[in-house]
This record gives C-alpha cells, structure tokens and sequence, in this order.
C-alpha cells in the first residue's frame, strides 16, 4: 500500500483544521497517511525530508496570505530544490489545498503556485473532482461551495477561531478530497490506471 503525506503549514489553525479533515479522508479508504507540519519559521522536522522521499503522493497545503502562499511555505519550497535536482519527487502523485479569510481571497493564485511546484517536480496532480454548489438554492455549508477545481479551497472567517472554522461544507469537501487523493494513490501504486 503506498502513502501519503500532507504537508503543510498553518498560521492560525484553520490550515491545520482544513489539513485534519484532508488526513480523515485520506485514511478513511484505508491509505496510509500522515500530516509534516511546516513550523513558524518554515522549518520541517527531521525526518521529514525521508518521509517525503518515501511516499508515494503528497498533499501541499498553506494559507493563501497576500494573495499567495506564506514566506514560511515557500522556505519549504525553496529547500525542496535539492529534491529537484535529484528529481526525487518524479512521478508521484500530487495536489493541494488553502484557505483564506475572504471568500476569494485570491486562493487561485495560491493553488496556481502549489500546481506549478508539482509540475517543476515532475509530479502528477490530482484536482478535487468535486461538482460546485453553483445553483440559487446552494446554501453556504455544501460541497464545493466555492468551486474549486484544480485543488482545495476553504474559507475561515478573520474574526472566527480555528474552533469555529473553515465550516462544515468546507471540512466535508476537505473529506471528499482526500478520499480521491488516496483512491488515486492507492490505484496509481497498484498500476489499475484505466
């Protein structure tokens, strides 16, 4: 059975809320898998880098900040040049997830940059499959409510504590989107491509 790991980093814990509805999911169809917190100064654990080496997908999740991803994340990105020149990431499987304080927020950008990374990896990318909320009736706690395609996005409130946010619809779809990281895995690892 191959693994998974979601890396991420979270500055006020609605990452890490969104990041433990993703795991939930992932683990929920029977796939191995662990978070890798990137800490408050962009630093990964020691055993990290091995864990990253090892697995066979990984989940790059951040806040959207400014319009993209936070300098602690992209200190994570920078490091991960050396697994580059190695192209030690080539051929795993890959997606992503944000979250912001505005319903927009640009996280577009954010999912861009996560998207770009795993190209220059020469990863593969594995989007939500998720259908949007986009009808009159779509009530704010649905699945895809904000109608992310090329990865996973939620939105947490500024004035709302990590207790309180993201939301329901939004930790469902986290769910759902993990599910489909790991069935995409667990298929990918097994050869049943089709």
């Amino acid at each position: 059975m191959g693994t998974i790991r979601v890396a991420y980093f979270s500055g006020y814990g609605h990452t890490a809320r969104l990041a433990a509805a993703v795991l939930d999911g992932i683990t929920s169809v029977g796939a191995a898998a662990a978070g890798i917190v990137v800490d408050a100064e962009g630093n990964l654990p020691e055993t990290a880098w091995t864990e990253l080496r090892e697995a066979d997908t990984i989940v790059f999740g951040c806040p959207t900040y400014m319009g993209c991803i936070p300098w602690q994340y992209k200190r994570f990105i920078d490091a991960s040049s050396q697994v580059w020149a190695a192209q030690g990431w080539r051929d795993k499987l890959a997606a992503g997830f944000t979250n912001s304080g505005s319903m927009n927020g640009d996280k577009h950008m954010t999912l861009s940059y996560l998207f770009q990374l795993a190209m220059q990896h020469a990863m593969l990318w594995v989007g939500p499959g998720l259908m949007p909320a986009n009808k009159v009736l779509s009530q704010r706690d649905d699945i895809n409510y904000l109608g992310a395609f090329h990865g996973l996005m939620a939105q947490s409130p500024a004035d709302a504590g990590a207790d309180l946010a993201p939301g329901t619809g939004d930790l469902e779809t986290a769910r759902l989107f993990g599910q489909r990281v790991a069935r995409a895995s667990l298929r990918w690892q097994s050869g049943d491509i089709a």
